[in-house]
């Protein structure tokens, strides 16, 4: 009779544990909504999967079968919704709302339109307003961003509520430190202004800090290859304002930036966009802060 009675109290321990422990998995399409959504989730049973490949480029992205079969099998999907994930718009009808929770990230914030500003490589000209997709490059809208999406995580697993909580809440003062280091960098710097051989994917934190910038290309740009005037121009614009840094992005060729470096004398360095990381850092679990804490550094170079 004992031994019947502890098998009933060790399933129902069993049977009860499994009933708050229920395994959820979330799919985001880039790196810092992964990153943002895996912080959130920690010590938890829900798993974060990142659609991008580390490595590769995020406007190059097209999804495999697999890939959405994993989307349709998520409980929540988060995407951007910009011009790199609008192979999206063609799965959409697809994805059953009632299973499988759409996050996205441009409908967390306010939106900036996509801007060409003086010396950059022009595009055709589009017939309806572009916006800027790169929300989270400021890190007062990661903050935004995920407090919206521990909001949505809680609302799949209320019973992890105070861990999910948690999480966010010490993610987000480890944002706010960030911030409070980036105005005290801007705050003390020479000048205000930043110069990328590259595209500019850094509208938001631009925007956020008040600084000017020029660049090669707009965000997201798919030239690879600037014209001599634009090269020229900025050129001409790191010698007139006697600026000792010529930024390149994450993951690129850092042709432009080394061309110009070579006929002014400007340090090249990297200011990352966070869409994605190597292999390598990936399987080192580099964060978006980590890469925040290094731009820091860059910055600081920049604008003294």
């Amino acid at each position: 009779m004992k031994k019947v009675l502890v098998i009933i109290i060790m399933l129902f321990l069993i049977t009860g544990c499994n009933k708050n422990s229920q395994e959820y998995t979330i799919v985001a399409t880039n790196f810092p909504s992964y990153d943002f959504a895996r912080a959130i989730t920690e010590n938890s049973n829900i798993k974060v999967e990142m659609l991008l490949k580390p490595g590769s480029e995020i406007h190059d992205f097209e999804p495999t079968p697999q890939d959405i079969i994993k989307i349709k099998n998520s409980k929540i999907f988060i995407y951007v919704g910009g011009e790199s994930d609008s192979w999206i718009n063609d799965i959409l009808i697809d994805i059953d709302p009632t299973k499988t929770k759409m996050v996205k990230l441009m409908d967390l914030v306010d939106t900036y339109e996509e801007e060409i500003t003086e010396g950059m490589e022009e595009e055709n000209e589009l017939e309806e307003i572009e916006f800027d997709e790169h929300v989270w490059t400021s890190p007062i809208n990661a903050i935004k961003i995920c407090k919206k999406l521990a909001d949505e995580i809680i609302s799949i697993d209320e019973s992890n509520k105070e861990l999910y909580e948690s999480n966010r809440d010490s993610y987000v003062k480890e944002l706010e430190s960030i911030d409070a280091e980036i105005k005290e960098v801007v705050r003390n710097a020479k000048r205000k202004e930043i110069i990328f051989g590259d595209r500019f994917p850094f509208r938001y934190f631009t925007e956020e800090y008040g600084l000017t910038y020029y660049a090669a290309f707009s965000g997201c740009s798919e030239a690879t290859e600037a014209s001599a005037k634009t090269i020229s121009f900025l050129i001409n614009k790191i010698n007139e304002d006697k600026i000792p840094v010529i930024f390149h992005i994450e993951l690129s060729s850092q042709k432009i930036a080394e061309t110009i470096s070579k006929e002014t004398g400007a340090k090249v360095l990297e200011f990352n966009s966070a869409h994605n990381i190597s292999k390598i850092d990936f399987d080192k679990n580099i964060r978006y802060i980590d890469i925040m804490k290094n731009n820091i550094v860059a910055l600081k170079e920049a604008l003294n």
